[in-house]
């Protein structure tokens, strides 16, 4: 009997070590108010997040604005696409209810609780790209209005401004400027406006191959506008829900 025990235990041992021996894997915890997620707090148009589907496809969609709901940050809009009704939410701005609007893309949400509402919307698109029927694809980012002629073109014969380093230099040496104050000169050629609570700027001089510097501000700086810039580098800077980068200007004030 006393054997039959020892076997059966070693039995269970050799069981439980190859179990033990297989990869583990640990799924991480959500909640269902995604309202105290960074992304939702300052962002709700960022078109990446955790937690969401995302148009991969990027599918240009036609809508008309039914109803309005704005909170500081940002604003709900119940639009009809199709005979169909949906909910998306953009950076806040003022719409024309009854108006056409195009969107492009979005990030699909499910069960997400407004506190300002006090509600549970059952299924809402985080949209950045969006703007007024005609107004051209990078209207959104100007509050609806086309960017001027030749806006999103790469600069030529940029002269930088005194003390302003040219931005292929920055990155050819960027671990030398890390944690430090910068002064570039370059041309605005794309905003994504007031994610994570910030202006985020594309910014080239048309120095090396027209590299593109990314840059946070709270100003305001139109697209196509040729402005220097001073603000902090950061090398590896990751800000979670998928904002991460090799390089980034941060804090910059114009100058």
């Amino acid at each position: 009997m006393q054997k039959i025990k020892i076997s059966a235990m070693l039995l269970c041992a050799l069981a439980f070590a190859a179990c033990d021996s297989q990869p583990k894997v640990i799924e991480a915890e959500t909640s269902g108010d995604q309202s105290s997620t960074p992304i939702f707090q300052d962002a709700p148009a960022a078109t990446v997040a955790a937690g969401g589907q995302q148009d991969m496809a990027g599918s240009e969609h036609k809508v008309v604005v039914a109803e309005a709901l704005n909170t500081d940050k940002y604003s709900y809009l119940r639009v009809k696409e199709n005979g169909e009704e949906k909910w998306i939410a953009i950076s806040k701005r003022d719409v024309k209810i009854g108006g056409n609007y195009l969107y492009t893309g979005g990030l699909m949400k499910k069960n997400f609780q407004s506190k300002e509402f006090n509600r549970v919307f059952e299924t809402v698109y985080l949209v950045s790209d969006f703007r007024e029927e005609g107004a051209g694809a990078a209207g959104a980012a100007q509050g609806g209005m086309p960017p001027a002629a030749g806006a999103l073109e790469p600069p030529k014969n940029l002269k930088p401004a005194p003390g302003a380093i040219k931005i292929s230099d920055l990155v050819a040496n960027i671990r030398k400027y890390d944690g430090k104050v910068v002064k570039v000169t370059g041309k605005c050629v794309k905003v994504n406006p007031m994610i994570m609570g910030r202006n985020w700027l594309h910014i080239q001089d048309g120095s090396g191959k027209n590299i593109d510097l990314t840059v946070t501000t709270t100003e305001n700086i139109p697209l196509g506008a040729i402005i220097t810039l001073e603000g902090t580098i950061a090398v590896d800077k990751d800000f979670g829900a998928g904002y991460r980068y090799a390089y980034i200007m941060e804090g910059a004030v114009s100058k």
